[in-house]
């Protein structure tokens, strides 16, 4: 007699005299049959099987998966720290003059000061993170965040005002930088344009409603209350961090963070023509629109008369032009290619920078004439930032982190610049600020023909990865 289901010859079972014999752990339990050595050993490798596999798959089980829409949303929130600490305060910086005894020049300074100090952050929280991962380097960055904000809420004066400042771009890079490089490490390169397409139509909601909320603190409650807030969502953002999100950098994909390395990797992207050019690209638009966040408050508030919550109405209206701008880049990246996006967005910012200067300069000193271009300008930075992006990293994943620090560093730096000589040169009108923003839209578009249209294959490798 032989179990029912297995053949007379099986090797499965023995039969023993005088029993009904069923394999052991059937259903005749400890007085089952002993087993034969090829079903004994198959069964003790399902056995080690289970032990071994059993905490991996408790360990790859994040509360939030890599590739899930809730995962983009978490990025965009991370990455929103820039905007949401450069916009939300501007139509405070005239109180803040005012309360802190001080000259527009050193407010202004306020905000310069934050650009070059993050732009001097991502030259380091990139490379560092590429060697001890995303997720802990954005925990001591929202940390210090969070630090910051708080002493820029209590400064009792200017000088502790641009400390605090200070302290949170060093922070503040971490976001922005490894939400770049966490979507390079979870996303290919086709893909990764896409997906910051679509992470910058939901960071289009900060910037676009930070100046209304900041407004709205500042009649209120006051100034401070602006830091306060801040305060708040990083304290928000290091919950997450800690609680919910994974590790989108694998161990295996980490690089050392001996100098020779980084300064390597480093020396590679600037010799890739097309890296520059895309670098150079966001960076003249980026530029663009930092121009009109250093000296518009004072050339719409002050000059030509409009209230705060008129400023922050209008500041929505640009805004809403970049949301529409990221949304056309996300729906069309794959069906008209990077490049193609790219010429038709460096044409609106040169035309809408053009127009907006040309008005200026004709002494036409009207809300229209400053934030009807505005528009058009931002709708194409809409277009130009995650595609430029997702050109500069594409052909760099394994030094991904590094790739987004130098790209955010030559951003914020150009920036900060174009941002302080607006303030060094305004003369009281719009007129200082719209030739910025003109030049800034011609120079991405040479930018776009000069080193991105006309660039070769990249050529050169980062450098190998190495623990260390």
């Amino acid at each position: 007699m032989r179990p029912l289901g297995l053949p007379a010859d099986s090797a499965d079972y023995r039969q023993l005299p005088g029993a009904a014999c069923l394999p052991a752990g059937g259903p005749g339990g400890a007085a089952g049959c002993p087993l034969s050595p090829r079903l004994a050993e198959r069964r003790a490798r399902q056995g080690r099987a289970r032990l071994v596999s059993a905490p991996d798959t408790v360990k790859e089980t994040p509360v939030l998966r890599l590739t899930s829409p809730a995962m983009v949303g978490v990025l965009a929130a991370l990455t929103a720290l820039g905007p949401l600490a450069t916009d939300m305060y501007l139509p405070a910086m005239p109180a803040m003059a005012e309360a802190l005894n001080t000259g527009p020049d050193q407010v202004q300074l306020t905000l310069s000061l934050y650009m070059a100090g993050f732009a001097l952050a991502q030259l380091f929280v990139g490379p560092v993170s590429d060697r001890f991962g995303r997720k802990p380097v954005m925990i001591v960055g929202f940390g210090l965040f969070l630090l910051a904000s708080l002493l820029c809420a209590f400064a009792p004066s200017v000088e502790w005002l641009l400390a605090g400042r200070f302290l949170q771009a060093l922070g503040g890079a971490a976001g922005p930088v490894l939400g770049r490089a966490a979507v390079r490490d979870i996303h290919g390169p086709v893909e990764a344009a896409r997906v910051l397409s679509y992470m910058a139509s939901t960071m289009a909601m900060a910037p676009a409603l930070a100046p209304v909320v900041g407004a709205g603190l500042l009649l209120f409650f006051g100034w401070a209350s602006v830091f306060l807030l801040l305060s708040l969502y990083a304290a928000i953002m290091l919950l997450i961090l800690v609680l919910l999100m994974p590790e989108p950098l694998p161990p295996e994909h980490r690089q050392s963070v001996a100098p020779p390395v980084i300064l390597a990797n480093y020396r590679m992207l600037l010799t890739q023509r097309s890296f520059i050019g895309y670098t150079l690209i966001n960076a003249s638009g980026f530029a663009g629109l930092f121009a009109f966040l250093s000296g518009s408050s004072f050339v719409l508030i002050e000059y030509m008369g409009l209230s705060p919550f008129q400023y922050g109405i209008g500041f929505t209206l640009i805004v809403a032009g970049f949301f529409s701008g990221t949304l056309f880049s996300g729906r069309y990246s794959h069906r008209l290619g990077r490049d193609r996006l790219l010429l038709l967005a460096t044409l609106m910012c040169a035309l809408a920078g053009t127009i907006m200067a040309g008005l200026a300069i004709a002494g036409v000193h009207a809300p229209w004439a400053v934030i009807g271009p505005h528009i058009l300008f931002l709708v194409g930075f809409g277009i130009v930032m995650p595609q430029s992006m997702a050109g500069a990293l594409a052909p760099n994943p394994q030094c991904a982190g590094s790739a987004s620090s130098l790209f955010g560093f030559l951003q914020m730096t150009i920036a900060a610049l174009g941002g302080a000589l607006v303030g060094q040169f305004h003369d009281g009108t719009s007129r200082t600020m719209a030739i910025a923003i003109g030049l800034a839209g011609v120079l991405s578009l040479l930018a776009f023909i000069g080193l991105v249209r006309s660039s070769a294959p990249v050529k050169g490798t980062p450098a190998d990865y190495r623990q260390g």
